[in-house]
Order: structure tokens, then sequence, then C-alpha cells
């Protein structure tokens, strides 16, 4: 059954909760939502709290904040620098409104971290996209749906040949259509600006950050970048 909060902007925020104890927030990316990340029965039997809620953060620990799917305003995740605090404000509303000591009064307090090749790009290693945000928001406004998910894959993503077909001709095709309004909220999150190293200087839990071994060399770059601000923090 469905419970609501609200974060401190003011957006209603829909999730489901199972288990009680501290939270775990799992947050994920493009074309994902609230049946994404399903908590195994493992880790929500006993203590770990796990409500779910809509598209933006999964939990296996707390509520899944949902700009996209569920209470999140249209169009409201893409306002470039605003896109930490816009995670933030969801994160910590579900986390009963604590006060973060991190990000300038933005953070969230966490015990630990774990990242996996966080969707930052570090200017001049990749091609970019000319101004994705508004080219996504047009198509979608034209009723072009299928367009924008195309556009995503093979100019903003640069997803593999063959990838785009497969895709196409999947049962997934509807549901990646469904999500497409909800792509500039990654933008906002990621994006082009580099790795937010002041942001991250902040973090004082424990951090792993993960990249995978086949991934492309400049999200391994990014990866490694990661790493290193974090480490370099005081």
């Amino acid at each position: 059954m469905f419970q609501t909060t609200r974060s401190a902007d003011g957006t209603v925020i829909a999730y489901e909760r199972a288990g009680d104890g501290p939270p775990l927030v799992v947050t994920v990316g493009a074309f994902c939502d609230r049946k994404t990340f399903v908590p195994p029965a493992s880790l929500t039997a006993g203590s770990p709290s796990a409500p779910t809620t809509g598209a933006d953060a999964a939990t296996a620990g707390t509520p899944r904040p949902t700009p996209r799917t569920r209470g999140g305003r249209p169009g409201r995740g893409h306002r470039g620098g605003d896109g930490f605090r816009f995670r933030c404000l969801r994160v910590r509303a579900l986390l009963g409104g604590r006060a973060g000591a991190a990000g300038g009064g933005h953070g969230v307090p966490m015990a630990a971290v774990a990242s996996y090749e966080a969707p930052y790009i570090i200017p001049g290693t990749r091609d970019l996209a000319e101004d994705p945000v508004r080219r996504i928001n047009e198509m979608v406004a034209a009723g072009n749906r299928a367009d924008a998910v195309r556009y995503w894959m093979t100019d903003v993503t640069r997803a593999p040949a063959g990838i785009l077909p497969r895709l196409e001709n999947s049962p997934a095709w509807p549901a990646l259509q469904a999500l497409a309004h909800t792509l500039p909220y990654d933008l906002a999150l990621g994006g082009a600006a580099g790795i937010p190293v002041d942001y991250l200087a902040k973090i004082t839990g424990p951090v792993l950050v993960l990249g995978g071994a086949d991934s492309p060399e400049w999200f391994r770059r990014t990866v490694e970048a990661t790493a290193a601000a974090i480490r370099a923090r005081g």
C-alpha cells in the first residue's frame, strides 16, 4: 500500500515500505522505475527497512524517491545546477527530514555509500549531444516519445550499434517510451559539467566507487576521477 511524504520544495513522493530498521537507499538511473530494484526477501526480512516508490531512487531500506513516476513535477528535475539539491531534498524527505551535514545543508546523512559509475562526464573525454534537454522535451511535447528514446540511445549515451534495434523489438520498448519525459532528470543529476569535486569532498563517511571493466574509456576516467575527488577530501 502506498504512503506519501513531502520534500522541502513541496513535491509529494509516493512510496511503499517493507521491513523496519536502518534505511538502505538505492538510486537508479535512466528508464528505471519502482520495479527496477526489488529488494530480495533476505534483505527485507527482520531489521532492514525497505520502503519503495517511484523511479529515481529505489530502496532496500528506505522509500525510493520518485521525481519521475510518482510525485515528480514535469520538467522539475532538469534545472542544471539544481540537480544535486533536487535529489537530496527527496532522499532527505524519505529519511524523515533529518538535516544533513554535507552539501551546504542539502546533504543526506549516510553511514556509507557505494557508487557504480556515477554519470558525470569530464569535459573533452567524449562527444556530446547538442542541447539534449531541450530536444528531448520538444520530442515528448510533440508526442514523439519513441524518437526521444532513440535520440537518448544514439546521441546522448551513444549505445553500441545493435542495441537500439533489439530494444525496439523487445517487450520493454513501450515502457521505455513511457519514461521518456524523465530523461532530463538524469542529465541534471549528471551531465557534462565534470566531476562535482566540491560536493564529493564534503562526504564524511566511507565510500566504495565501482566501475565496469568493459565500460568506455571516458567512463573509466570518470570513475577514477570520482574516487580521486573523494580521497582528496579534507
